[in-house]
């Protein structure tokens, strides 16, 4: 008898990349305040951590409305350095990212953790790093005029997905961990519990 999975986020890529994978599950949005849990983070945490524990504390809070389900909690952060970056809030928001990323490498470290019953089963960060070319100001700005409010759907301000991949000179990671969610990791660990045919 195979579990019942959730997917702990109302993330239309994430629901894609599961529901393309084949796998039988639910939705249910967090009810957390992502920033509320990362300003009580306290000691020296990375980028990677952050988005750990942002993935966690998805889970465990759908886990709970759903004690016997496998909870699939997941979350992306995208440093630049030590500089952690959010959803730009606006366009300008979206034009200062980019602006803030021409020319340079950053990280995407996305977090995929299990929880069953209130507690954590699993834990996996995949790490992509991304190289922006360096970009024009008056390119970004007709860039985001194309793409509208899509530029306020991710940390980056793109999706490579999309026509976001002419912002980049180099890519190294995998397709999931940059969409956020790093699948094979997750596959593997659903398989393991018996959660899906494997």
């Amino acid at each position: 008898m195979t579990k019942a999975i959730v997917l702990a986020s109302g993330s239309p890529f994430r629901r894609a990349l599961l529901a393309n994978a084949g796998l039988d599950f639910s939705t249910a949005k967090p009810s957390i305040d992502e920033r509320a849990v990362e300003a009580a983070i306290t000691g020296e945490v990375t980028p990677e951590d952050v988005a750990s524990i942002l993935a966690e504390a998805k889970a465990l809070d759908v886990s709970e409305r759903y004690p016997e389900a496998l909870v699939i909690g997941s979350d992306q952060t995208l440093s630049l350095g030590d500089e952690i970056f959010h959803k730009p809030a606006d366009m300008e928001g979206a034009r200062r990212h980019l602006l803030r990323l021409s020319g340079k490498t950053h990280s995407l470290n996305s977090a995929v953790v299990l929880a069953q019953g209130g507690e954590t089963l699993w834990r996996h960060v995949g790490v992509a790093r991304l190289t922006m070319r360096k970009l024009e100001p008056g390119f970004i700005g007709r860039h985001l005029a194309r793409v509208g409010a899509k530029a306020l759907e991710s940390v980056g301000a793109y999706q490579i997905e999309g026509e976001g991949i002419q912002l980049f000179d180099r890519i190294e990671g995998d397709y999931f961990t940059i969409v956020g969610l790093p699948l094979l990791p997750l596959l593997a660990a659903l398989r393991e519990r018996g959660a899906i045919d494997g």
